[in-house]
């Protein structure tokens, strides 16, 4: 593998790990009705569990109310007993075959644990990134053992893998703070 392969396939795996944050986040409940709240709620659907995603449409309705319209009229059932037992605080109301999920108001109190929550997410991200770029210095030391680089091109590539560390880390930073705004924001 060449100094190039290993930066690119670094640079790869950074930032889906930083996606793989975002993602993470959009599960975190900030008062605000949004789709993606609801995408990970997994229904029964004839005997095997299936994301609500295939058995509904997700939609919002106003700033505080989801409206989740099921596809077969039977399902209408699991789906609301998933959408309560998905841990996540939400009560939806049967409206003939679709459902309203309202959005309760978030306490103070609730908001700075779901901070903790978020901060506790990015310093996965930023473990997942550096445990990266250890990776990357690993095979770039192998790549000098072997003579196959010189020990300066090593240092260089090593100090690329470390710029590239910190934007990543910085992007991080950048998700988080933007996350932590959103549900401080009453």
């Amino acid at each position: 593998m060449s100094v190039a392969e290993i930066k690119t396939q670094a640079e790869h795996r950074m930032l889906r790990a930083i996606e793989s944050l975002r993602q993470a986040l959009t599960r975190i409940r900030s008062g605000r009705a949004h789709g993606g709240l609801l995408e990970h709620v997994q229904v029964e659907y004839y005997g095997s569990m299936v994301p609500i995603t295939q058995v509904a449409t997700v939609s919002v309705i106003d700033a505080r109310t989801l409206g989740v319209n099921v596809w077969e009229r039977k399902m209408a059932q699991a789906v609301d007993r998933a959408i309560r037992e998905a841990d996540l605080g939400l009560n939806p109301v049967m409206t003939g075959e679709a459902l309203r999920v309202p959005m309760p108001p978030l306490s103070e109190e609730r908001r700075r644990e779901l901070v903790k929550v978020v901060k506790g997410e990015a310093e996965q991200a930023k473990v997942a990134v550096r445990n990266l770029r250890r990776d990357a210095n690993d095979q770039l030391r192998k790549l000098q053992r072997d003579k196959l680089i010189s020990e300066d091109e090593e240092r260089r590539a090593q100090d690329d893998t470390q710029k590239m560390t910190d934007r990543c880390i910085a992007e991080v930073e950048k998700v988080v703070a933007a996350k932590e705004q959103e549900l401080m924001s009453i």
